[in-house]
């Protein structure tokens, strides 16, 4: 019934030199991003930092949409416009967060399964009726001793499958993001053979669950070393390590994938995108990105709450979004980075 609307959506949101912003933060989430700034999470303050972010002019030439959670899509500009209103005018496709979050998975010390099935259908419709035309629901895997197990994996899997058949049944195109985490002080080969089993087991719960894979978009965690990890891999190595382990497992049908930067810095995050995309490898899907915390940093330091400094961060927002779509092309330059400061 939609197939025509779901694979233009899927195309546009991976459409070349352009990613999607996060902005979807849970209120625990952006409370702890506002402490760093000491600007006290209210209602308006959280609206008003939303604001600047959806409102920023000409993001729409590196940004191809933006997640929203559930309070910001209930939310609207400082004209009274709907938020979701606001993004389609400039060209951005509104997608919206329908997990309702990570919790501790029955029997399975350690390891997590996220919920939010309950009511998925009803909830779906209300927000396409706002203008959602796309959805993303976040898995946890995480890395250490004897885990993950491959029950934490599969219920995790099957989870992402359900919603993303639900979705694709209401109109919506599903971001199905299985983060496979940087905590921990796992080595690169580690994170490989974790990420692989994940992928693959994803794939098989997906076809399971009649899922259309050509309707789907997948965000995927880099191939990397753990946070403590004393032997941290180049950036080379990260990118070669997720390319292959991409290769081994991802259905060539898929419209494309997109990256979280899971706790990287925003430099490097670019770095790494850049130097996968920078490789000449004849890939079946684009590599993108869909940051969060590495493409609002910049923009909620400059931005400290005060109204007089929207237009800096928004200049912030504005410039890590074009390092990122140079990075898409393999273009991205460290002296880039340079350029916001002259600005």
């Amino acid at each position: 019934m939609f197939e025509r609307e779901l694979a233009t959506t899927a195309a546009a949101m991976v459409a070349p030199g352009k990613g999607i912003l996060a902005i979807d933060e849970s209120g625990g989430t952006i409370k702890k991003r506002f402490d760093s700034i000491g600007v006290e999470s209210t209602v308006e303050n959280r609206r008003a930092y939303r604001d600047l972010l959806i409102t920023a002019n000409g993001l729409s030439q590196f940004i191809s949409g933006m997640i929203l959670y559930d309070e910001t899509i209930r939310q609207a500009a400082r004209d009274g416009t709907p938020f979701a209103q606001v993004l389609k005018k400039n060209g951005i496709l509104a997608g919206i967060k329908v997990d309702t979050g990570a919790k501790s998975l029955a029997g399975a010390p350690g390891e997590q399964v996220t919920e939010g099935l309950d009511g998925l259908r009803e909830r779906l419709a209300e927000y396409k009726k706002m203008g959602a035309m796309f959805a993303k629901w976040r898995a946890v895997i995480t890395i250490g001793k004897d885990i993950p197990s491959d029950y934490c994996i599969t219920a995790n899997a099957h989870a992402l499958a359900r919603y993303a058949a639900l979705c694709q049944e209401a109109g919506m195109v599903p971001i199905v993001e299985p983060e496979v985490l940087m905590d921990g002080n796992h080595t690169l080969e580690r994170c490989f053979d974790v990420t692989e089993i994940t992928l693959q087991t994803l794939f098989h719960e997906l076809h399971r669950q009649r899922v259309r894979i050509e309707h789907s978009i997948l965000k995927a965690s880099m191939v990397i070393s753990g946070k403590d990890c004393p032997q941290q891999a180049s950036v080379q190595q990260v990118a070669e390590a997720t390319i292959r382990c991409l290769r081994r497992t991802v259905p060539a049908a898929l419209p494309g994938i997109v990256f979280l930067s899971g706790g990287q810095s925003d430099e490097h995050a670019t770095a790494h995108l850049n130097a996968m995309n920078a490789a000449g490898a004849a890939l079946p899907w684009p590599l993108s990105f869909s940051y969060g915390r590495a493409l609002q940093a910049p923009a909620l330091k400059a931005w400290k709450g005060q109204a007089a400094n929207v237009a800096a961060a928004q200049q912030a927002l504005f410039h890590r979004s074009k390092c990122n779509s140079a990075a898409c092309f393999g273009r991205y330059q460290p002296e880039m980075e340079k350029e916001v400061l002259a600005a």
